[in-house]
């Protein structure tokens, strides 16, 4: 059986734990909680989140479905090179971005879920994955004396294949003793005209 990629689990735990911790901060925002700051701290976190964990990486086998208007957020996480690719710092950074949404009733369940998407990538991360993007493949153009491996010899119309069919050894001997002069109509020919 074949191995799973614990880092496409993660990268879905982390998107949806992002879209909780959204939530949860607009919740006690605008319900005005005591602890309303952890409510807009957790919109911000949450909202980063998000952007980060949006582009999909790529299987190390098979092909990966791409996600609307993902390939804007993977160029820009390709800029930042180690820091993007490395699920140990992902690891680490989510664990380290839900501990402060932890302490408000409202973010709790994102926070419990930001720290699953945590240790998700340090199973991957200890299993040697790391986030590869998706790179849209160049269109091969097939090239015109690489297509047509020799030209067609009868002109147009052609016969169907069966027609084409080289006569066999037996239909060429017969073939010999014919001579190639103008041949005789068994059948008479009776041409009456009135």
């Amino acid at each position: 059986m074949g191995q799973i990629e614990w880092a496409m689990w993660a990268n879905e735990q982390a998107l949806a734990s992002g879209l909780i911790l959204i939530m949860g901060g607009i919740v006690a925002t605008a319900g005005q909680f005591t602890k309303w700051y952890f409510g807009v701290y957790s919109i911000g976190a949450g909202v980063f989140v998000c952007l980060l964990e949006y582009p999909r990486g790529k299987r190390r086998k098979g092909s990966t479905m791409e996600r609307c208007g993902q390939k804007y957020m993977t160029k820009v996480l390709k800029l930042f090179g180690p820091l993007t690719r490395n699920y140990y710092i992902r690891a680490f950074l989510h664990l380290g971005l839900s501990v402060p949404a932890g302490f408000l009733l409202a973010t709790i369940l994102g926070t419990a879920c930001l720290a699953i998407a945590s240790s998700i990538y340090l199973l991957a991360a200890v299993r040697g994955e790391q986030w590869i993007p998706i790179e849209p493949k160049p269109k091969e153009r097939p090239q015109v004396g690489a297509t047509i491996k020799q030209p067609p010899s009868n002109p147009p119309p052609r016969p169907p294949a069966e027609a084409r069919k080289k006569p066999s050894e037996e239909e060429a001997a017969g073939a010999v003793g014919v001579s190639g002069g103008p041949q005789e109509n068994p059948v008479p020919v009776i041409d009456e005209v009135v």
